[in-house]
């Protein structure tokens, strides 16, 4: 019962997540990522992913490419 619910809460975010990508790349144009940052779904533009990379957020050696492969969904 418990992983049910957990199931369908985690189907909630996602689903939330994507419809607000979809939204701010509408809106800016922009490129937008769901990806999962210290447990939780973050909408993420690229270029702040460009930016996160120069900062050394992520390990050494990994590129915005890593990243999209790695997201959960990447608006067009």
């Amino acid at each position: 019962m418990i992983n049910k619910i957990k199931k369908y809460y985690n189907a909630w975010r996602y689903k939330r997540a994507v419809r607000k990508a979809k939204e701010l790349a509408g809106l800016f144009g922009m490129k937008y990522y769901v990806i999962s940052l210290n447990g939780s779904l973050k909408v993420v533009p690229k270029q702040t992913i460009k930016e996160l990379i120069r900062r050394k957020r992520f390990r050494k050696g990994v590129t915005v490419q890593d990243i999209e492969r790695a997201a959960f969904f990447v608006t067009s």
